[in-house]
């Protein structure tokens, strides 16, 4: 691919990510070339459909996941702080915006896709590890698991319709409030009859 088309089709991506966090899966194809700075028929030349175009969105998505998470391990001082600034960074509006509006698009599209299922796989794995590594520092419950986060994450991000109208005003704060009761030392709750 030359240089020119391998940058053209990075815009393009970003472009589509930023506009369907604005405006969902179905925004206009013409909103996102012009948001990419190129012709529709660039778009159309790299992307024949909107399914491509959203799948492409997709990998870009878990692999911008993928990628902070890395970057949050490296960043912090501890496991638990890379779990946090992790959660915190996933919780911002545009991210959490983009989660919602690819939450809504069957498996096909995206989530069984073999790039897609690669890199969310490598990112749960690491996820884990690092949940792990915040037990074994005693920062971290460990009666909480890796699939907890994964599922306030999805709740918090991917499906703020289903939350009550205070929660949904700041889901972010939320979500961090959450993760605070996960903290080593936070009370466990008492067993169910």
């Amino acid at each position: 691919m030359r240089a020119d088309a391998r940058r053209n089709l990075g815009k393009i991506v970003e472009a589509a990510a930023e506009v369907v966090a604005e405006r969902g899966v179905g925004a206009p194809m013409e909103a996102i070339a012009k948001r990419a700075g190129v012709g529709v028929g660039t778009l159309y030349r790299r992307f024949p459909d909107r399914d491509a175009l959203i799948a492409a969105v997709g990998d870009h998505y878990i692999h911008t996941m993928a990628d902070a998470l890395d970057a949050a391990d490296h960043g912090s001082a501890d496991a638990w702080s890379a779990i946090w600034d992790f959660v915190s960074w996933v919780a911002e509006p545009g991210r959490a915006a983009l989660s919602t509006a690819l939450a809504v698009l069957p498996d096909d599209v995206i989530a069984d896709r073999t790039e897609f299922a690669r890199v969310r796989a490598r990112w749960v794995e690491r996820f884990d590890d690092l949940v792990r590594r915040a037990q074994a520092e005693g920062t971290m419950r460990r009666d909480v698991g890796v699939e907890d986060l994964i599922s306030l994450l999805n709740v918090f991000t991917c499906h703020p319709e289903d939350l009550p109208a205070p929660v949904a005003a700041d889901p972010g704060r939320y979500l961090r409030l959450m993760l605070d009761g996960m903290k080593a030392g936070a009370a466990t709750p008492a067993p169910s009859r």
